[in-house]
């Protein structure tokens, strides 16, 4: 259920040319998508979701390459 993970501050990089996620902090996700229509968003959470091995929404900063990202158990 969402609500009850732990948040976590990361910066996204749409246009890479790679897909990665660089643990540190602020944790850099890159993905490969642009930053139009949420593809990027879409992209990072996705990432996250299989980096983490759990489920992950943005709660903060969705038109911002500074977002919160809730890290929640299945």
């Amino acid at each position: 259920m969402f609500g009850t993970g732990k948040i976590l501050e990361v910066k996204v990089v749409p246009n890479s040319g790679i897909e990665k996620v660089i643990e540190g902090d602020p944790m850099v996700v890159k993905v490969k998508e642009p930053p139009k229509k949420g593809k990027a968003n879409k992209a990072a959470v996705k990432l996250l979701s299989k980096h983490f091995g759990c489920r992950v929404r943005i709660v903060g900063g969705e038109k911002n390459r500074m977002k919160l990202v809730e890290i929640s158990e299945w």
